[in-house]
């Protein structure tokens, strides 16, 4: 068994209404955003909420919210969001391209 890191990286939460049924919704960002990330993430955590609440949240700060942002996000903008916030140097391939 590995001996845990120190500081395990960044936390993500995303915050999801339950009374809406958006916890498949949930769910499959986190799964997008821990492909994507891997172990540079101390971990993602689902948080049940109401209200028609949807946000996503690094270390506490807010990146998303679908009512301030208009909806719900693409995990492209979301990991560039979050990419922004812990790596701003690291290259994400394709979902740093810019449609032209």
């Amino acid at each position: 068994m590995s001996e845990p890191s120190e500081i395990p990286g960044p936390l993500v939460s995303i915050t999801y209404c339950t009374g809406c049924n958006w916890l498949l919704r949930a769910g499959w960002m986190a799964q997008e955003l821990l492909s994507t990330f891997g172990q540079d993430l101390g971990g993602v955590t689902l948080v049940p909420g109401y209200g028609g609440i949807y946000e996503i949240r690094v270390d506490g700060t807010l990146i998303w919210e679908r009512k301030r942002d208009g909806g719900f996000p693409e995990p492209k903008e979301i990991k560039r969001r979050l990419r922004d916030v812990i790596a701003p140097g690291r290259d994400l391939g394709h979902n740093d391209s810019v449609p032209g």
